[in-house]
């Protein structure tokens, strides 16, 4: 029996909602992602934005948007840690599975809860706000409402398998199920006996890429490199005499 006859036996045994769930599902979501981003950067450049509400409030948004974004970022770097590097690999390099579990646990539910109190403080701005709710659209209550409910389930899901529960060990089910899409080989069975939390916590995250290439979340994938390089503007000079040197660029003396 070839490999793919194996995985496609598999894919038959977990039935069609697993088929649809942990299979039609993943490749629907990763093609939308790719393919959204490409047509909004084609065709909507000048909404490539976070349309910034800085103007109108500040002070919530100095504690909200840093506590949000610190916290996101670590919840990235681990579920990058976690789901593409095989366990094998971790073992290999002389980290056991105890300690990978602890230190995992406890960075992923202080970023979790990080994140979750920084995209709470920005709702509440957000409602509270007079100008800033004026300019909150339906497509940000979505998105808003599809990000918090992904990682409410994330932080759930780790905190009533490994600290509430016994431990529940994901790089044995869903971290192969995860790496057998990009493998073009995907076997929905790792994926049917895990906790209802960490399937719910899936679904969501893929239903979030889906919508993500539509919504303001799109400049995660930008930087403003730009600004590095960039002259300074000068809008006016006090020196009344033009100088022996060629000035720099971006320097040059307005008339």
């Amino acid at each position: 029996m070839t490999a793919s006859q194996q995985h496609l036996d598999l894919a038959v045994e977990s039935g069609t909602g697993g088929i649809l769930l942990w299979v039609v599902l993943p490749y629907v979501s990763l093609a939308v992602f790719v393919l959204g981003h490409l047509w909004r950067y084609r065709y909507d450049k000048f909404g490539w934005t976070t349309r910034s509400s800085q103007l109108y409030e500040r002070r919530l948004l100095r504690i909200g948007s840093p506590l949000f974004h610190f916290g996101i970022l670590v919840v990235l770097l681990g579920h990058i840690g976690g789901l593409l590097i095989p366990e094998s690999w971790t073992d290999a390099a002389g980290v056991s599975e105890h300690t990978y579990h602890v230190v995992a646990v406890v960075l992923g539910t202080i970023a979790g809860i990080c994140t979750l109190g920084g995209v709470a403080i920005l709702i509440y701005r957000r409602r509270t706000v007079g100008p800033v709710f004026s300019a909150t659209t339906r497509n940000d209550k979505a998105m808003y409402l599809s990000l918090t409910l992904t990682i409410v389930l994330g932080l759930a899901a780790t905190v009533a398998a490994n600290i509430v529960g016994g431990g529940y060990n994901y790089r044995e089910t869903i971290s192969p199920w995860f790496r057998s899409i990009f493998y073009l080989q995907p076997d929905p069975d790792l994926m049917t006996g895990t906790p209802v939390l960490f399937q719910l916590h899936a679904l969501s995250a893929l239903l979030l890429f889906a919508a993500w290439p539509f919504t303001r979340l799109v400049h995660m994938l930008t930087a403003p490199l730009g600004y590095l390089t960039r002259p300074y503007i000068v809008y006016r000079s006090r020196d009344s005499r033009l100088g022996s040197r060629a000035p720099q660029r971006g320097w040059e003396r307005i008339r």
